[in-house]
Parts: structure tokens; C-alpha cells; sequence
């Protein structure tokens, strides 16, 4: 045996892709390719469908983007002519009039082979079942005298079953030495853990080293951390790359007695609140970035949303490219004046302060006649909301700033919000953050920020703002309160509703309050039809609005809170499922 054969080198390449942009992300191919170079490596790998940006959704059925992607791929297939490291890039891929999600080897100049994705994930999220077609679980790719098994992302995460198979086991046993896993998984609050384990349970049935590369950018709601790892045969941990950033790391493979072993740098991860924090600067940075806005325009209110969000803004974004306005009226107290202004003193941005009372007056005096006679009620409180939400959009429209809408989980869920009011935006760092979170992380800010933060350390949230009772302020003395429950009680309750969805029977046998639960679960029913039209925002927990909890809008269906009887099988004819299955093939 050579000594070639003893080692190899693989270099990662955890990377930020833009959906989309074929070109810019072939760029970063080649620039990895030429560190890859520069370190001696075999083969750069690449994360899932990164030619094309993950998830490209229903862009990757246009035939024109589907065509790009391989003329991509065949340009960079030619590159690899002059001898260096051989490629393994995700793309989409067109066969016999089918589209698959690919991993194409290129080397010596040529698309050496490809390896189709087996298990399409169709679930949370992902949609791919409708996108792509199944591959075959095929056999590893020998790439410089190694044979590497090359499952896709989903191909790893399922043992064996009537619609999943064991794509690892399959390769172990046509005689894989080294697993490499192309990823796209999106980031969620101990997610890392959850990783871990299906790449411990693979390791263990194949006894195979393990990599796993996975892409770090924001795209829409969708947060990936990178956090890329490998697992030694005997299940050690071997590298652990660093979360929320970028890194291409090389890590070189020795084999000893047959079995392959690698060591590279471990990164300690952020965990818990300061991955969440993370996921949201990360988010918004992308949004705003690869979207083109040259900044963000918020309103700051003086209240614990608007001043997280002003930091996040802040740390994705630098300053420069924030715009805090200030929009007050007859009830905005003046310690929240004086603590939105502390705020931005401290955050470094421009700030503006603009009454609105003309406005309101102006809208009440158009509205006189047709509300005469009629008591005020909650339109006159809403009317103050959509006239800050107006002038934030004009000046958006003015200057070019994306306006930053900045409620929490909770207030989405039972919605306590205006739409065309507070609700204005293109994008909300904090939409899926309970708003017993919101106040963990703006203390969390006040002590700690993420490594590549580009706001000032320390104390950036005046005290005040997080200690004060929280208020929308929009008529005399009012807090949130007045009309929800203790936030620690609703985020509980809605937690169980949203993220478990557990019946309220058993959420009132678990110690709450019956009447509340029926009312919290009422008022998460009837604001769909608000959640539809609300701004996208970064997804932290394992169910958010939009992505993951896709409910009808006109929907009949209550829970009742009532235990209902247990199935009856005595009543379903024997040979029923069989009839049904057969009905349905």
C-alpha cells in the first residue's frame, strides 16, 4: 500500500451561499478550491445544493436556473483539469426528464460522478418530495484511491423503513472507508444535540469515520449555523468548526491498521440564548444584505422589543445602517422618551423624534362624521399604531431603508398587534422569541455579544427598559397585563399549543388555568388571518409561523379542552386498511 493511500485530506468548505446567485457562489467554490490548494487537501467539499443556494423552493423547477446550475457545474468540472483537489458540490441535477437533488465529484476535468439524494425530507420546513425526484441508494465514489460514501443530508437522519432507507448502511457494506455528509440544516435551539446523535447512530452501525459539512447564512426565515463536525470510526469527536460564521478547515485523514482517523480544531458552540441571539444577527444581516437594502429603518418606543431589536439590528449591521425613530404621543410616557433616547445614545445610531399627534387628529377629524355618535373604542388606539406605521413607511419609501417590524412570538400568537400599524415591515429579527425571551436576551446583550457583532460591548439596554411592566401605551396607564396573562403563564400555555400541539385537556390537567387556556387558545385561532400578512422574521424554536404551522385561515375546528373517548377498533371492518391502501395505490 502507498502512502498516498495512508492519508488524505478533506477540506471543508463551511460557507454562506446566496439562492440564486450561480455565479457568486461559484466564486466561492473556486476560492476555496484555491485554500484547498494552498493546504495540500484531496477534495473540498461542498454543502447540499450549494451551486444553487439552499432551499431554492420552486425556483429550482424553472428550466433556465435548472440549465445554469449545470453549465456551472460543467465550468467548474473543466477547472479541475490542472491536477488539484478534486470537487463534491451540491447542485440540482436533471436526468432522463427527472430533477434530482445532487452532489456531483468533479475532477481531472470532468464530472467524475454523481450521487443522487434517496430520502427526501417532507416535513417542519422541508418540501422536497414535491421538488425532486428519489435517487438510488448508490455505492461510494473513490476519490484519489479512497472510497468516500457521500449521503445527502436527509440520507442520514432515518434508519430503514417502508419510506426510508438506510443509505449509510448501504454504503458501509460496499465497502465505504470515509463518510462525507453534504448539508442544509437550519438552525434551532439545540439542534447541535439532535445532529450529534444521528451522527453517533450512523458511526455506530457503519463503524466509519463521519463528516459532517453544513452550510451558515441566513435565507428568508431560515437560519443555518454551520457548526460542522466529525466523528472518528470509534466515535470521538474529531473537528467541530465554529457556528454562525464561515470556515474552510482542512482536515487531514491517517489510516492506521485500516482505519481511518483525522484530528482538527474543536470551536466551542454557543448554546441556549446566545445561539438564539446569534441566529437572529445572523438572520437579519442576510436578509438585509443579500436582499440589497442599504439599512433598517424601527421604531423605538422605549420598550424591551424595539430596544432588542435595535441591538440586533446594530450588531448584524453596524450603526451606520440603522435608523431608530422615536414617534410619541399624548400617552408615550416620558421616561420611555428618555429611555428610547439612552438607547440609541448607546447604540451609536441616528435617531429622530416625531410626535405624532397631528396625524392621529387629522385621521380622527377625516373620521368624525362617520364615527359620530359612536363611543371610542380600541379603533382610536389603533389609529396611533397605523399612524406611526404610515410615516415609518414613508420614510422607507423616501430613503430607502427596509422598516424593521419588531413583535415577539407572543404577541403574534394571540395577536396583539395593528396590522398596517406596528405590524409595517419588511422583516422582524424576533418574531419567533417568546416575550419571556425577549427579556433573558436584551440582559443576555448587556453582558455578552457574539463574536462577529459590530455593536459596542457592555451595557447597550438602559435597565429601565428591561425591569419596567410592558406597555403599548396607547391609552392612559395601560400595561400588557391588563389583558393577558403573566408572560411566564401565556408563554407556557402557548408553547404547549403552538410548538407541542397538546390538547387543552391536557394542558388544564397539567396544572393551567381552564378559562385561560380556553381563551389563549381562542385568541391563537383567530389571529391567523393577522399572522398571514406579517412580515417574515427568524426562526429559533421548532414551530414557527409560516414555515412550520401552516393553519387554515377559515377554520371551523375548536378544542373543546374535553377528553374524548379513546378509539373504537371494534368498529373498523376487517381488511379495511388494506382495501384503503389498495384504493390508494
Amino acid at each position: 500500500m502507498t502512502e498516498r493511500l495512508n492519508a488524505f485530506a478533506v477540506t471543508l468548505a463551511q460557507l454562506n451561499p446566496t439562492v440564486g446567485d450561480i455565479e457568486g457562489n461559484a466564486a466561492k467554490v473556486r476560492a476555496a478550491r484555491a485554500r484547498a490548494i494552498a493546504d495540500g487537501a484531496d477534495l473540498v467539499l461542498f454543502p447540499e445544493l450549494f451551486i444553487a443556494g439552499y432551499p431554492p423552493e420552486d425556483l429550482v423547477q424553472k428550466p433556465a436556473f435548472q440549465a445554469a446550475c449545470r453549465a456551472a457545474i460543467e465550468a467548474l468540472a473543466r477547472e479541475t483539469a490542472d491536477g488539484g483537489p478534486a470537487l463534491l458540490v451540491g447542485t440540482p441535477w436533471v436526468e432522463d426528464g427527472k430533477l434530482y437533488n445532487a452532489c456531483a465529484l468533479l475532477e481531472g476535468g470532468r464530472i467524475a460522478a454523481l450521487r443522487f439524494k434517496c430520502n427526501l425530507p417532507n416535513y417542519g420546513v422541508f418540501d422536497e418530495k414535491r421538488l425532486f425526484a428519489r435517487g438510488p441508494a448508490s455505492g461510494p465514489l473513490t476519490v484519489r484511491g479512497v472510497r468516500i460514501g457521500v449521503p445527502i443530508c436527509e440520507d442520514i437522519w432515518l434508519e430503514e423503513s417502508e419510506d426510508y432507507e438506510n443509505v449509510v448502511e448501504t454504503l458501509a457494506e460496499t465497502g465505504a472507508e470515509i463518510i462525507l455528509v453534504p448539508n442544509g440544516s437550519p438552525y434551532a435551539r439545540d439542534k447541535n444535540d439532535v445532529r450529534l446523535s444521528v451522527a453517533v447512530a450512523r458511526v455506530t452501525e457503519s463503524g466509519l469515520p463521519l463528516v459532517y459539512l453544513n452550510q451558515v447564512c441566513g435565507q428568508d426565515e431560515l437560519v443555518f449555523d454551520g457548526a460542522s463536525f466529525a466523528l472518528n470510526g470509534d466515535l470521538s469527536l474529531a473537528a467541530q468548526l465554529p457556528a454562525f460564521e464561515e470556515s474552510i478547515t482542512t482536515l487531514r485523514f491517517t489510516r492506521t491498521g485500516g482505519d481511518w482517523r483525522c484530528a482538527g480544531p474543536i470551536v466551542e458552540q454557543p448554546e441556549g440564548d446566545k445561539a438564539d441571539y446569534a441566529a437572529c444577527v445572523l438572520g437579519l444581516r442576510d436578509y438585509v444584505g443579500k436582499n440589497g437594502f442599504p439599512g433598517v429603518l424601527l421604531g423605538i418606543s422605549g420598550g424591551i422589543d424595539s430596544a432588542l431589536c435595535a441591538a440586533i439590528a446594530v450588531d448584524a449591521l453596524g450603526a451606520d445602517q440603522v435608523h431608530g425613530v422615536m414617534l410619541p404621543y399624548r400617552y408615550t410616557a416620558a421616561h420611555s422618551i428618555a429611555d428610547a433616547g439612552e438607547l440609541a445614545g448607546h447604540l451609536g445610531i441616528r435617531y429622530e423624534v416625531l410626535p405624532i399627534a397631528e396625524a392621529v387628529s387629522g385621521f380622527e377629524t377625516i373620521l368624525s362624521g362617520l364615527f359620530k355618535n359612536l363611543p371610542p373604542d380600541i379603533t382610536e388606539e389603533n389609529l396611533q399604531a397605523r399612524s406611526r406605521g404610515t410615516l415609518l413607511m414613508a420614510i422607507s419609501n423616501k430613503i430607502g431603508l427596509m422598516v424593521m417590524t419588531t413583535g415577539n412570538k407572543s404577541e403574534m400568537s394571540v395577536g396583539y398587534a395593528t396590522l398596517y400599524g406596528d405590524m409595517n415591515g419588511g422583516f422582524n429579527p424576533i418574531k419567533d422569541i417568546y416575550k419571556t425571551q425577549v427579556f433573558r436576551l436584551a440582559a443576555l446583550r448587556n453582558s455578552w455579544k457574539p463574536d462577529d457583532a459590530l455593536g459596542p460591548a457592555g451595557e447597550v439596554i438602559p435597565p429601565d427598559i428591561i425591569t419596567r411592566p410592558p406597555t403599548a401605551e396607547l391609552r392612559e396607564n395601560q400595561t400588557d397585563q391588563d389583558s393577558l396573562p403573566p408572560y411566564d403563564v401565556l408563554d407556557a400555555i402557548l408553547e404547549r399549543l403552538v410548538e407541542r400541539e397538546e390538547p387543552l385537556d391536557q394542558i388544564i390537567e397539567a396544572g393551567f388555568d381552564r378559562e385561560t387556556v380556553t381563551r389563549i387558545d381562542h385568541l391563537l385561532n383567530v389571529a391567523e388571518y393577522k399572522r398571514r400578512q406579517a412580515a417574515p422574521g427568524v426562526k429559533v424554536t421548532r414551530k414557527n409561523f409560516g414555515r412550520d404551522r401552516r393553519y387554515p385561515i377559515t377554520n371551523r375546528f375548536r378544542d373543546r379542552g374535553e377528553k374524548l373517548p379513546a378509539p373504537d377498533e371494534t368498529l373498523v371492518s376487517r381488511g379495511s386498511k388494506a382495501s384503503i391502501d389498495a384504493f390508494e395505490g
